[in-house]
């Protein structure tokens, strides 16, 4: 039976036992939702907190077993990375893909995206962790081995996503796009499927392969998590290939083929010989022996051609598990219902198919019922009130004294009905991770009044909340993209930044905002630093190659950029490769003349443009200015000069104030800041009263007690 139909049977028993619980007994409450953390994942789920749990530990084990594989200690998650675990079909399918206008067959499903990732599970089916695995394993990949070929990743992906793991051992090495030719439905009845699709050992158990030089060298992009079917002999050499690779312990060989390859530009078949010690045609001969020897699968491909096949066979290789149950700790606590179905909303938001609905759920969280018709009844008491107003002005023309009390007493109304207003508003406030989901969704669009304006709702609920800030750093800087001017709020968006890392310290694209600001701030060494970071944790981001490139040119190292650039013109991805084809055209103009078209642009500037955050910065400057400032006393309007120079001395005499001076060009400033231990830094996490002959960058506002007050320094 299909899929389909087994979900339509399985919804009528499921109504049935409803209505006949609802005829004899009330219906249960509902499980809470909980929030589950382990040490590498979130959970949010209504299944209970055993089930929670499990899932935390499954992805846990499996985390484990693929560190084990890469031969890795460690494994970088530079997005953060939230599981969404639904007890029930129905949710689940509401927030699934569709398929030629269906929902998806399978249990799960991931979902990447540019500031986090979701993970979607149906707890219904046994196992769900399952059908993610293998868009699990190209997560890891992307995130913890340098740029390879297709072959190597699918070939990889394939062999991870046979796993199984319990409590007690881990299997691997099964095919993985095996199933029965069986369906059995809710009642137990078996019906043969027709024409199903073959397996990957049915396809190499054929007498064609493809040549090992063309299937190393076949084109294969695995960068989007969009596939299309698995079930061909691309995929199943390639499984099998990593599948001798691993178990013959041949991966440190194959990451010097990679070198010769992709670096010193050997042809395939002497890059085999010298990496392996063999022939192209000895290391094809000696992949079809080894798939000749496991047994097992062969053993599971008849198997599956029985009647009653539904229980899985023993897979290649079975070994303890490396994570238990008492090796993870593992902790849960109630979330607000409110907060779950936010979450849930966003997910949809993010399937093209269900954006729609997803919109409609956040809005209505953004603005609960309450909030509505509280605006509602407010608008209809204004027009009542125009109509009396209209009608006492035809009346009451010649009764101007009569008239001027009706205006006083219509304040006083107008008063009260603001006063109603704005009560209203702080009540019908909404739920700051719908506001929050609107908000990243507007960015996506290029809507950035809107963003800024969820954003500040957002803020006025949860001031504490991290996404808030990241997200506020995203929408300055990609309103300076959209207006190519400068970056608005530049040392708040580095504070901004700083303190999501601290939150979630392997957050990559984090570290590339702050090279951003930092390059832009006059810190190329900095940014240097930051930029590293980013491409540490998410090795085959090319996109932060090129903006590595971009900070050389900005530090006049002309031939490291070039050598960068050359590389990135050929990228997979089109957008990088043509801006470092661009870029290139640019750089001999650059380095003649010594002035960036970025600089040239910045010069040309006629007036400021406006931001849509600036609403947001300038509340936040007045609510800093009446802490900062003596009642009576008037703001600070000097305006902020940068300078790049050398630190002669630091003055810390008159402690916590203290006093830099600073050289450049023969000019020498005496610094101060207020107090040293609240100064903006970068290029160091602590102030140091002992510094001297260090190269700085300063932000200063001119004059005060001394030639001028320190904003910010840059330490190199």
């Amino acid at each position: 039976m299909a899929r389909s139909q087994r979900i339509s049977v399985r919804a009528l028993l499921t109504g049935c036992a409803v209505l006949f619980l609802s005829l004899t007994a009330r219906a249960a409450e509902p499980s809470p939702w909980l929030e589950i953390h382990s040490t590498h994942f979130t959970v949010i789920t209504d299944a209970g907190d055993k089930k929670g749990r499990e899932v935390a530990l499954r992805f846990e084990q499996m985390r484990a077993v693929f560190a084990t594989l890469l031969m890795k200690d460690r494994l970088n998650e530079p997005l953060p990375l939230t599981i969404l675990a639904f007890k029930n079909d129905k949710t689940y399918y509401q927030s699934a893909p569709l398929r030629q206008g269906q929902p998806i067959g399978v249990p799960g499903f991931f979902l990447p995206g540019e500031d986090q990732n979701f993970i979607v599970l149906d707890l219904f089916e046994e196992e769900s962790w399952r059908a993610v695995a293998h868009d699990f394993a190209h997560l890891l990949l992307n995130y913890n081995y340098p740029p390879a070929p297709g072959w190597f990743d699918e070939g990889v992906a394939e062999y991870f996503s046979s796993i199984r793991v319990d409590d007690k051992r881990i299997e691997i090495g099964g095919d993985p796009e095996l199933h029965s030719a069986f369906t059995e439905d809710l009642l137990q009845n078996q019906s043969e499927v027709r024409n199903p699709p073959k397996s990957l050992t049915e396809l190499l158990s054929g007498q064609v392969w493809l040549a090992l030089p063309d299937l190393l060298t076949m084109k294969h992009d695995t960068s989007t998590y969009t596939e299309g079917t698995h079930h061909t002999l691309f995929y199943a050499q390639s499984w099998m290939t990593m599948h001798y690779l691993l178990h013959q312990k041949r991966l440190p060989e194959t990451g010097t083929y990679f070198d010769l390859v992709e670096n010193q530009h050997v042809p395939v078949e002497e890059a085999i010989q010298k990496a392996y010690g063999v022939t192209a045609a000895q290391f094809d001969q000696a992949v079809k022996d080894y798939f000749h020897s496991l047994t097992p699968l062969f053993l599971a491909l008849d198997a599956s051609r029985q009647p009653g096949s539904q229980t899985a066979a023993p897979q290649v290789y079975q070994f303890p598990e490396i994570v238990g149950p008492n090796d993870s700790v593992i902790t849960a606590k109630v979330i607000p219902e409110t907060d779950a179905r936010a979450l849930t909303a966003e997910v949809k938001i993010r399937v093209p198919d269900r954006r729609e609905a997803g919109l409609l759920e956040l809005q209505a969280l953004a603005t609960p019922p309450d909030a509505t018709a509280a605006k509602t009844a407010s608008d209809k008491d204004d027009k009542e009130k125009e109509k009396e107003k209209e009608k006492e002005k035809d009346k009451e023309k010649d009764k101007e004294k009569d008239k001027e009390k009706d205006k006083d007493k219509d304040k006083d109304k107008d008063k009260d009905k603001d006063d109603k207003k704005n009560a209203a508003l702080v009540t019908a406030a909404g739920n700051e991770i719908a506001h929050r989901a609107l908000a990243w969704d507007h960015l996506q669009r290029g809507e950035f009044d809107a963003a800024a304006e969820e954003l500040g709702n957002a803020a006025a609920l949860n001031q504490s909340d991290m996404w808030i800030r990241y997200y506020l750093s995203v929408l300055k800087y990609r309103v300076s993209q959209a207006k190519k001017t400068d970056i608005q709020g530049l040392p708040n968006m580095m504070q901004d930044l700083r303190a999501v890392l601290d939150w979630y310290s392997e957050f990559a694209d984090a570290y590339d905002l702050l090279a951003i600001a930092r390059m832009e701030g006059g810190g190329p060494v900095a940014a240097m630093q930051a930029e590293r970071a980013a491409m540490q944790l998410s090795p085959r981001n090319q996109q932060y190659v090129y903006h590595l490139a971009e900070i050389y040119v900005a530090d006049k190292k002309w031939e490291a950029a070039r050598a960068l650039l050359e590389r990135l013109k050929s990228s997979g991805n089109p957008q990088v490769a043509a801006a470092a084809r661009e870029r290139l055209g640019q750089l001999t103009t650059e380095q003649k003349y010594g002035v960036s078209a970025a600089t040239a642009a910045s010069a040309q500037k006629l007036s400021t443009q406006h931001s849509p955050f600036d609403v947001l910065e300038q509340d936040a400057a007045k609510r800093a200015a009446v802490q900062a400032t003596p009642s009576g006393s008037t703001a600070d309007k000097r305006p902020a000069k940068f300078l790049q120079g050398r630190l002669v001395s630091v003055d810390c005499s008159q402690s916590p104030a203290a006093v830099l001076t600073v050289t450049s060009n023969g000019v020498v400033l005496k610094l101060r800041t207020a107090d040293y231990k609240s100064l903006l830094l970068i290029g160091a996490d602590t102030f140091s009263c002992d510094w001297n002959n260090r190269s700085v960058s300063v932000n200063y506002k001119p004059g005060g007690v001394s030639d001028g007050d320190l904003l910010s320094v840059e330490v190199r």
